[in-house]
């Protein structure tokens, strides 16, 4: 990934991008091919979820997209109320949607970044927060995410990720990058692999899932979990004591 932080897409720039492309993301199996092991890590997170909250009345799913994860989440526990936040109006809709026929609970949604956002501290059981973490940039971006999230978990919750991620060692990243590249070109060509790579490089600024999880930790959170990692994905999350 060669282009710098301050000429990476714009929250503007993503957000017409995904306008375009909820179909593609309304479905639970196929709706992130690009990512290595989706449909695993949606069930990893949303079952760690369910294992490690003992009481689930509200949710919130940021960057929600089409409504997956949280689509995901009930098939294990439940009606709740959620929260619904996503840069992409249309997503929002369709999530709505897909959930409202499925969820007994009050839905609401919001438009636009969950740092700025008006959401209720400690108001939520369950934070979710899918392939949305690596538009973060600068470190400052990332504590003020992740600072954000203890804020606004209730005592005894927690919060699930699953992203894209990057490695600490030059030489380490250069391997996963390679597989990741094989995986992409298996999947859909040449062709495939390098448009999936340009708009990584033009939109994404992943860091490790160590930096992450020792983040998560400094924020607050007391109990800290890997649940999955391949190549440059991983799923994990934190609870916060109760």
């Amino acid at each position: 990934m060669n282009t710098p932080l301050e000429n990476k897409s714009t929250l503007e720039d993503i957000r017409i991008r995904f306008d375009n492309d909820v179909d593609r993301f309304s479905n639970l199996e196929t709706g992130q091919a690009a990512t290595i092991d989706a449909p695993l890590a949606m069930e990893l997170i949303t079952h760690a979820a369910v294992s490690c909250t003992i009481n689930i009345q509200k949710v919130l799913d940021i960057g929600c997209g089409a409504g997956n994860n949280t689509l995901k989440l009930l098939q294990y526990t439940s009606p709740f109320d959620c929260d619904l936040v996503d840069l992409s109006q249309p997503m929002l809709e369709r999530a709505h949607a897909r959930i409202a026929a499925v969820n007994k609970g009050g839905i609401r949604t919001f438009q636009g970044d969950f740092r700025t956002v008006n959401l209720p501290d400690q108001g939520y059981d369950i934070i979710l927060a899918a392939a949305v973490l690596h538009h973060l940039r600068d470190d400052q971006d990332w504590e003020t995410a992740f600072r954000m999230f203890y804020k606004l978990t209730a005592p005894g919750g927690s919060v699930w990720i699953t992203d894209l991620v990057s490695h600490e060692t030059e030489s380490v990243q250069s391997m996963m990058w390679n597989r990741y590249g094989e995986y992409l070109d298996a999947l859909g060509g040449e062709d495939f692999k390098d448009r999936i790579f340009a708009y990584i490089d033009k939109e994404d600024s992943p860091r490790p899932v160590t930096y992450q999880l020792d983040l998560l930790r400094r924020v607050g959170f007391d109990h800290v979990e890997l649940l999955h990692k391949n190549s440059c994905f991983a799923a994990f999350g934190a609870v916060k004591r109760g």
